[in-house]
């Protein structure tokens, strides 16, 4: 009835507009589907391209066309068309180039395989279902400072809060830290654990390719998925942070810079794997430091605030990183913002010397290696290690962590970059600002918890965990 309604009103327009679409169908349109399916038939619909019926079938819902796929073999065909269920997955809330991404590049789980859309492997009809019936997982990542949780199917996380090595006495065992934390986060969503799986991220730490530090990361791993286990959650996926950050870049290869709380991390990925033999760079300070900074020039300015908190805020929503300092100090930079509660502050010279301690960190006293130097180091290791035939895997630079989302921290990093690295390995660098601001690595995670072969290739249940003597990070 839709059909021959919409057709209907197709066929009630003026002659000269009907003669013009019959002209321009029998030199564009693909031919009938009547010459393409002869063992069946659409009837009276089989002289309409098969664009047409497509266009045509997006006006109704997708069980409707999956009803109309079981009259025949010809509807079941058209109903199958990969274009018709494109167009319903461009029509869901995640972007179509974040689920295309997602599904032909992380569905196999690790190691990752690539699938070509064009290899026929793909049905995006079979996908669509598939995603419809993911169960709802709780993704949990513990960044630095503050972790973030939330549902998979939310659009962003519904919660905040200090992140689990925050969590009781610093001395007691990472268990009963870990566990409390886990707690609290399924106490504040008002959650059983039992329900659903879990998507946890990794923090970065122990970032050597050392025996130790393995063992380190491997016991971090563990005691983990042991806090959650005893939780009674069915499955859980456990994912390094800057990997989780590369994927919300919809990347897989390249290196990650994170600004952590204490410390700035750079990490070269190759094909979801962080490449700790070809060398992680590590600086000294981190976001803490450049509210620290801050803090002392606002004092030296006589500019009155209640907590480090006010001094965060005003972090992150006046200050920037200049492209060319020494031009930037003479230019008035002047501007303000109000503070609920506290009124309105004003800054000025203070709001690009804050982010100038990434690349000259003598302003603030510290003898560290500068961000595009360590970024530049790691570039050089990775040429140097040849462990593809393509140079290209590094030349992405991902930013991710809070202090990370500072305007024009991109474009100065990927400027400096270029000025100091050989034209061999400058050519062709690029530098991301964080996908998704300071929630990058919760929406990679989201990437994964949304697949539509989830939990399956990238999750572990209990009887596995139980079962295997020694997991590999």
């Amino acid at each position: 009835m839709i059909l021959r309604k919409v057709w209907g009103s197709v066929w009630s327009r003026s002659n000269s507009c009907k003669d013009l679409v019959i002209q321009r169908a029998a030199i564009q349109a693909p031919p009938p589907l009547a010459t393409m399916l002869s063992s069946s038939s659409l009837g009276a619909f089989d002289q309409l391209p098969v664009d047409i019926l497509v266009q045509i079938l997006m006006m109704i819902e997708p069980r409707d066309a999956v009803k109309l796929g079981l009259t025949c073999k010809a509807w079941k065909c058209l109903a199958g068309d990969n274009r018709l269920w494109i167009f319903y997955l461009q029509c869901s809330q995640e972007s179509w180039e974040s689920i295309f991404f997602a599904e032909t590049t992380l569905r196999s789980g690790y190691p990752l395989r690539l699938v070509s859309s064009q290899s026929g492997e793909l049905s995006f009809m079979r996908i669509y279902s598939q995603r419809a019936q993911v169960p709802g997982s709780i993704i949990i990542d513990g960044g630095s400072g503050y972790c973030k949780y939330g549902w998979s199917k939310y659009a962003s996380p519904s919660g905040r809060c200090a992140t689990f090595l925050e969590f009781g006495n610093i001395e007691s065992p990472i268990y009963a830290r870990l566990q409390q934390f886990f707690a609290t986060i399924f106490t504040r969503m008002q959650v059983k654990p039992s329900m659903q799986p879990i998507v946890v991220s990794l923090p970065l730490c122990h970032f050597d390719d050392t025996d130790s530090a393995k063992a380190s990361r491997r016991q971090l791993k563990t005691a983990t998925l042991n806090v959650l286990f005893d939780m009674n959650v069915p499955a859980v996926c456990a994912v390094n942070q800057a990997v989780l950050a590369l994927y919300a870049a919809q990347r897989t290869s390249g290196i990650v810079v994170n600004i952590g709380f204490q410390v700035i991390t750079v990490l070269p990925i190759l094909h979801g794997k962080v490449m700790r033999q070809v060398g992680v760079e590590v600086i000294g300070f981190g976001a803490l430091k450049l509210t620290g900074f801050l803090k002392e020039k606002m004092q030296e300015n006589n500019i009155s605030f209640q907590s480090l908190y006010t001094v965060r805020t005003l972090k992150e929503k006046l200050c920037y990183v200049a492209l060319d300092y020494k031009a930037e100090l003479s230019r008035d930079t002047q501007a303000s913002v109000e503070i609920p509660g506290e009124g309105w502050f004003t800054l000025s010279k203070e709001r690009f010397q804050t982010g100038e301690i990434l690349f000259q960190p003598r302003l603030a006293g510290m003898r560290a290696m500068s961000l595009h130097q360590a970024v530049a180091l790691c570039m050089d290791h990775c040429d140097a290690a040849g462990l593809t035939g393509d140079d290209s895997w590094f030349k992405t630079v991902v930013l991710t962590g809070g202090s990370a989302c500072l305007p024009g921290l991109a474009e100065r990093l990927e400027r400096e970059l270029h000025d100091h690295l050989s034209s061999s390995i400058s050519n062709g660098v690029r530098v991301i600002p964080p996908p998704c601001g300071v929630d990058t690595a919760w929406h990679g995670a989201k990437l994964i918890s949304n697949l539509s072969t989830f939990p399956g290739p990238w999750c572990i249940t209990s009887k596995q965990f139980r079962r295997k003597s020694r997991l590999m990070w």
